[in-house]
């Protein structure tokens, strides 16, 4: 069976769509499935940003196949491991949750490079480029760690 992975941020169309893509690329794809959602809806159905895609294709990852969710309840039954971008989007999706077991799939992704630190990944949607550089370079040792883990 396959272990599954979820990524989250507010609107599935900047930092998680980018974290699903940097994951896919350092994990057996046989044996690791990694998926993206929002806490909200508003992108539900449309790709990510078209600046999250230039800079997933400089670093050789193709993330045009990604499409916006919404997090739901359900994912909490489908899910092995649910890595949040910032502490909203970690209460946000810990107040769905509906016991302990569901709590302890959940985590910020840059505990794995700054454990107790509570750091969140900026949101670079209203930043120019270099926002999502920075943003890229976090999410890709956040995943190295990850994928070593798994």
């Amino acid at each position: 069976m396959k272990t599954k992975v979820l990524m989250v941020c507010l609107g599935n169309i900047c930092r998680s769509p980018l974290a699903e893509g940097i994951l896919k690329s350092k994990v057996d794809l046989k044996k690791i499935d990694v998926s993206s959602a929002g806490t909200g809806g508003w992108h539900v159905g449309d790709l990510p940003d078209p600046r999250s895609i230039a800079i997933a294709k400089k670093n050789g990852i193709d993330i045009t196949d990604q499409r916006g969710k919404q997090f739901s309840t359900y994912d909490f039954e489908i899910y092995d491991y649910i890595f949040v971008m910032d502490n909203s989007n970690y209460n946000d999706v810990i107040k769905l949750a509906t016991s302990e077991d569901e709590k302890q799939k959940v985590q910020l992704i840059l505990e794995e490079i700054f454990p107790g630190e509570k750091v969140d990944v900026p949101d670079p949607y209203y930043g120019g480029d270099q926002g999502f550089e920075n943003v890229y370079k976090m999410l890709d040792e956040a995943c190295e760690k990850i994928a070593k883990r798994l």
